[in-house]
Parts: structure tokens; sequence; C-alpha cells
């Protein structure tokens, strides 16, 4: 059996669709596995926000309709990336183990986040993490930066921000580990539902593809990814918004932390929930965030 597995070009996109393979190889050894590159509309438009020009389904637009066609048998994409609702005749199969979630802080010099200079500019076009740098440092002047792993690192080495606030995920699979600076606990930057998590996606009739995915699949990252995704889903948001959560499991357990945070970093909502069915943990933390106000936030963003 053979597998194509479409992915985006960039070379973090690349390597997790390696892993991928990798991973389908070790547990398949029979299982032969060719790539299929696709340059995504999300990659070709980097001067404008994401929210302005279709929010996360611009990274997976074109691959997803490149699984239909049949072009491709899976997809590889950070499940991140992925809209919380599923398009007809796809479905997630696989979800591998989950790589640090956490957000980190690049410097030039290793300078962590407490001991930038007044005025430092910060770079990352992440809503979520804007909101919440000028929570903790509103003297930080944040600009928007958007591109693949090297062509942001690159603007740091020219000069054009002072430092860059990242996934851990991507910059450990890249390979560019050594220049995180600091990595940000999760109690002052709250990473991005399901941050860390590749997802294989297949077509929904594909049921031979779909039993080799479901024997790859990580139970633990997949029920903490769905208290996340059903947090998102239940507040009716995508990454225009400042929202951040983190699941861990524990057992039967799976417990929640999720926030909604003010753009300009002037209010955090913050709440956990905890129980033993994933996507309850995620409605029940969105339920209290909306009583706590959260509305109104969410309210206010474009």
């Amino acid at each position: 059996m053979q597998l194509r597995i479409a992915s985006r070009r960039s070379p973090l996109a690349l390597a997790q669709s390696e892993l991928v393979a990798k991973t389908l190889r070790e547990r398949f050894p029979e299982l032969e596995t060719a790539f299929v590159e696709v340059e995504t509309e999300g990659d070709r438009m980097l001067s404008a926000p994401l929210a302005e020009i279709g929010g996360k389904g611009v990274f997976t637009l074109e691959i997803e309709q490149m699984l239909r066609r049949g072009e491709a048998d899976v997809a590889v994409h950070s499940l991140k990336d992925l809209p919380t609702v599923a398009p007809p005749g796809l479905r997630i199969g696989a979800v591998l183990p989950r790589e640090d979630p956490r957000d980190v802080l690049v410097t030039r010099d290793g300078t962590q986040l407490r001991d930038l200079p007044h005025g430092a500019r910060i770079g990352t076009s992440s809503p979520r993490r804007q909101a919440q740098l000028r929570m903790w440092r509103p003297d930080l002047q944040v600009d928007s930066v958007r591109g693949n792993v090297g062509t942001r690192l690159r603007k740091l080495t020219d000069g054009v921000v002072d430092g860059l606030v990242m996934a851990a995920a991507g910059l450990l699979r890249a390979g560019y580990g050594a220049r995180i600076a600091e990595y940000l606990e999760p109690q002052d930057m709250l990473p991005a539902p399901a941050q860390g998590v590749i997802a294989v996606q297949a077509r929904s009739a594909r049921k031979d593809v779909l039993d080799v995915l479901r024997a790859i699949s990580d139970r633990h990252a997949l029920r903490a990814a769905r208290a996340e995704r059903a947090l998102l889903s239940a507040l009716g948001s995508g990454c225009a918004v400042p929202i951040g959560a983190l699941a861990e499991v524990r057992g039967r357990e799976v417990r929640l932390v999720a926030g909604v945070f003010a753009p300009d970093g002037s209010l955090a909502l913050r709440t956990e929930a905890a129980g033993t069915r994933s996507e309850e943990v995620g409605r029940e933390a969105a339920r209290t965030l909306r009583r706590m106000g959260a509305q109104h936030l969410l309210g206010e963003l474009p």
C-alpha cells in the first residue's frame, strides 16, 4: 500500500509530514509513502493578517481540495490551523503525540522577556500572543510578523524586531530549538487551542486509510485537543480572537485552563474545568467564560 501525503511546502510543514511518514513506516514497514507539496493561499499572502484573508482555512483549503479530488490520500496539518467544523467528506484520522505546547521568546542574544528594554519591538501576528504580551509588558511595541519559521528568524537577525514570540513546537520540529531564549509558561502566555498537535486528515469514505491512521493516533493528545477545540467551537471564534487553552490528561480526567483576552491587554478572563468527557469539559469552560463576560470581548472584535 502507498500513501500520498499532502503537505504545505514550508520547511516546518514538510518536517511534520516526514514525522508522520516515519511514524507510519515504523508501524507498517511494508507501507510506502510519497509527498505532494502544496503552496496555500496563507503561504502566498504574507503581508496581511490572517483574519483579513480568510482565517485558519487559508492554510488548509487547497490541501483539502486535493484530498477530495483524489490527488492525495492523507493531509498533514498543524491541528491549530484546522477550523473546528469538519469539512464535508473529510475527517481527522489521527493525531501524533503532542510536542511542547508552550510559546517561547526568541531574541538575538538570549535576553528574556522581563529583561527586554523599554519599547523593544516584539514580532508576532497572533492576536492571542499580542494581547498577552501587552498585558505583561505594556511598554513593548508589538509588530505583526508573518511567514515561515526561517523568514521570521531572519527578521530578528536583520534587526527588524528585537524578539519573536513563536510556538515551541514549530521551532523544535524545524531544528531551531537552540534559538529559544525563554519558554513562556501558560500562566503568563496561554497557548493556542491544539498548539503542538499534528493532525492527519483523510476522506471519510477511505476506510482502509482511516484504519491505518487509527493505529498511529495518540489517545492523550486527541483527548486534550478535543477539549481545547470544543472550547473554541462553543465560543464561536477563530484566529481573530485572543483565546488560549491548554488541557492536561490525568488518567480518565481532562483538566482544561482557558482564557479570553482583550486585544489591548487590559482584561483577561480565565477559568478552569475538569471532567472525563473532553468535549463537555471544553463546553463547560466556554459557558463559564461567557458568564464572566467573554461575550463582550468577543463582540468587540471584527
